[in-house]
């Protein structure tokens, strides 16, 4: 009898052991579990190496400041900031109560480390080594002495996830390091898992998280290829809601989500903007008069309804748009066919033997070469009619993302039609102008501008530490932009973010979207 009595209790510790044990792992789903689909494909498990992975990533490494849904900046990991005069000296004071996920505290000299790490060994923290002469720790504050005035310094430290110096000192190179089990973070929520094969990243939450608790028990970030079969799991309901890093729900696929009743959408105005950019450095288009020709041969309603179905507005010829901060109402593009002709007739571009086509300075028929991602594909032809109307001849040439960055970066175009990204259009000295600086390098920036206006527009922009002086020097870099036209806006876009009715409570900021420390601490099942 006992000896039956001693093995059905070690069966029963055995069971609990086992199920303990179960729990323990990523995937477990037990409470409740708030679940998000996501065309962002995380394709390597590197916070720092996969671009999508490090988006993910500010939910269990926040950022040591914040972008606010007015897009003003504010603390998070830092609880407050001061700037000395001259602006060359950055104190950043340290909130005291946030903890690792294996239990060890974090601290000022966690945020040294992060940022001189990332400048020694990340290529997009580049920028720091020729900007940053130390970064010492006063206290609970981390202190950074610049060798000149950088007023975007705050914006760009909302972008880099904090990291933990014990588990990085070990790892000499971030960008190929990889982890699929549990990554240690600070925030509400950790990564505990990331399955690669299953397109899943599971988070748990912080157990050592001294902040408002999540309302939620865990969350699921579920990763999908393909745009049609993730519309499909959040109309069956497999998804609670959906997420695009700098994007928004296809316009064409949000009335099937709305018909199934069970639906609402985060709408916000979106940062950054598809647009028309133009070699500078090439004939014709370094001349201002071609440009504002092309900017009347534009039908920007068509485009707006076509390409984003009535989701924003024509916008203006100061490119930037209303929700960025220090906005300017400038002049709205039009839409006016013969008054493009007439500008390019004036300016001396003429159809001369009636061919339909107008000719160069040196006479001979104008061919613009107009290089496109197929992502553009179709905007890319609406442009390329719009030009033959107005006599201009133009050679598509659709390419994929890196042969469009080889090709982009080689000046071998004329016209592309890209876009800017929230954080695109705030890099550098904010506004968009790190699309255009000529001195500017990376993937996605057109870098044809070198007018020293522009340039000194932009170094006095960078230089200031006057929030006056700031809108001042945005209003005129706007006034820049509708004047010299070194892009043109095709329209300005709504985000829309939707979300199942079964949950409530989302908040979502310019930068980042829904994919913020402050949304995850707000939403909540329905009641």
């Amino acid at each position: 009898m006992r000896h039956s009595l001693y093995k059905l209790t070690f069966v029963l510790l055995l069971s609990i052991l086992i199920l303990g044990t179960a729990c323990q792992g990523g995937e477990d789903s037990s409470g409740t579990v708030l679940k998000i689909g996501t065309p962002n494909v995380v394709k390597s498990a590197s916070i720092q190496g996969d671009t999508n992975m490090g988006v993910l990533a500010h939910l269990s490494n926040p950022t040591l400041m914040k972008m606010t849904e007015e897009g003003t900046i504010a603390g998070l990991t830092a609880k407050s900031y001061e700037v000395s005069e001259d602006g060359t000296v950055w104190k950043f004071v340290i909130n005291d109560d946030l903890y690792w996920s294996d239990g060890q505290k974090l601290t000022p000299d966690d945020v040294r480390f992060t940022f001189s790490y990332l400048r020694d060994n990340l290529p997009s923290a580049g920028w720091m080594k020729s900007t940053i002469e130390n970064i010492s720790v006063d206290g609970s504050a981390v202190v950074f002495k610049l060798n000149k005035p950088y007023s975007r310094l705050n914006l760009e430290f909302a972008t880099y996830p904090i990291l933990a110096r014990h588990i990085w000192e070990k790892v000499d190179k971030p960008m190929e390091y990889t982890n699929e089990g549990e990554n240690v973070g600070y925030g509400p929520f950790y990564i505990a898992k990331t399955d690669l094969g299953a397109g899943v990243i599971y988070f748990q939450k912080n157990p050592y998280w001294k902040g408002a608790s999540p309302k939620f028990d865990s969350l699921e970030i579920h990763t999908y290829s393909n745009m049609d079969v993730l519309s499909l799991a959040l109309e069956k309901g497999d998804e609670d809601a959906y997420y695009k890093y700098a994007g928004t729900y296809p316009y064409a696929s949000m009335q099937k989500l709305k018909d199934t009743g069970n639906f609402d959408f985060v709408e916000k105005d979106n940062i950054g903007l598809i647009f028309l950019g133009m070699n500078l450095q090439k004939e014709p288009l370094s001349d201002i008069n071609f440009r504002k020709a092309i900017s009347y041969a534009i039908n920007y309603s068509e485009i707006l309804k076509l390409d984003a179905l009535g989701y924003g507005q024509v916008p203006n010829a100061g490119f930037v748009p209303p929700s960025m901060m220090n906005y300017k109402e400038t002049a709205k593009l039009e839409h006016n066919l013969t008054v493009a002709k007439k500008i390019l007739a004036d300016a001396g571009y003429k159809d001369t033997n009636a061919n339909g086509i107008v000719e160069g300075k040196d006479g001979k028929d104008i061919k613009l070469a107009f290089l496109t991602r197929t992502d553009y594909q179709r905007t890319a032809e609406l442009m390329a009619e719009y030009l033959k109307l107005l006599g201009i001849d133009s050679e598509m040439k659709s390419v994929d993302s890196s042969t469009w960055i080889k090709q982009k970066d080689a000046g071998e175009y004329d016209l592309t039609i890209t876009r800017s990204t929230p954080w695109g259009m705030l890099m550098h000295a904010n506004w968009g102008t790190g699309y255009f600086d000529s001195r500017r390098t990376g993937e996605g920036v057109l870098h044809v501008l070198d007018d020293p206006v522009f340039l000194k527009l932009c170094d006095d922009i960078l230089a200031s530490t006057s929030e006056d002086q700031l809108q001042d020097y945005a209003y005129e870099l706007q006034d820049y932009y509708a004047e010299n036209l070194p892009a043109i806006a095709l329209y300005w876009s709504k985000v829309e973010t939707p979300y199942n009715r079964a949950w409530q409570g989302w908040y979502s900021d310019p930068l980042y979207g829904i994919f913020n420390v402050d949304n995850f601490l707000s939403v909540e099942k329905s009641k």
